[in-house]
């Protein structure tokens, strides 16, 4: 609440917005669903390092490992996000309406790349062990790229890096139905495809590796 109250302050005035009430909204759902997001791909590089010592003794699916962090990312998304949606329910009233009706869909499509991204990206990080130097470097590009502190049309002729990226494709349908209610059809539909496409993908990919991974770590 501390970094969304100060960065709508200082963005706020530097974009000189006319209300901010609304910008405020707008910004703090959009950093509050961008930090889970970022969160679970930091942590993922790590991953099956940390739990080294249980992977290469005992016989357990190495898919626990990635179930039990998305439980604690998902956990932690639970709680930070209750906490800012209760704290911006006070600039504008219908947030918590359009929650319950509007945005269930979307944050399914939240909660299932929560899953999959990190489960590629811990994949990699067992090959290439020098990948969790890289991922916040991207992260950070791509944050600075997504439209959460200022509008997609600012952007200008860059606004089309917007609609590739997967993650901002995520947040873009859960904070419109929240603050504009309704649901955008289209795009929850087409990201909720490519999330079960990624699932399919990454628990493929886990199988592949299973045999090899002990001895990557």
């Amino acid at each position: 609440m501390l970094s969304i109250a100060a960065l709508a302050l200082v963005y706020g005035t530097v974009f000189k917005v006319e209300n901010f009430q609304i910008y405020i909204v707008y910004l703090g759902l959009g950093l509050v669903i961008w930090n889970s997001i970022a969160g679970a791909i930091s942590a993922a590089p790590n991953l099956f390092e940390q739990n080294s010592a249980h992977v290469q003794n005992t016989n357990l699916n190495p898919v626990f490992y990635t179930l039990e962090e998305w439980s604690f990312q998902i956990q932690t998304f639970v709680q930070s996000f209750g906490l800012v949606l209760l704290g911006l329910a006070f600039f504008q009233h219908s947030l918590l309406a359009n929650f319950l009706l509007f945005s269930w869909l979307p944050i399914v499509n939240l909660i299932l790349i929560l899953y999959w991204v990190p489960l590629i990206v811990c994949l990699l990080g067992a090959r290439y062990r020098d990948l969790y130097q890289l991922v916040p470097i991207a992260l950070q590009l791509l944050f600075l790229l997504s439209p959460i502190l200022y509008d997609k049309k600012n952007l200008g002729p860059l606004a089309w890096t917007a609609d590739i990226n997967p993650l901002y494709r995520v947040l873009s349908p859960l904070r419109h139905s929240l603050m504009h209610g309704g649901i955008l059809w289209g795009q929850v539909a087409s990201m909720l495809l490519l999330n079960v496409v990624g699932i399919i993908f990454g628990i493929w990919l886990l199988n592949r590796a299973r045999k090899t991974l002990p001895f990557l770590i």
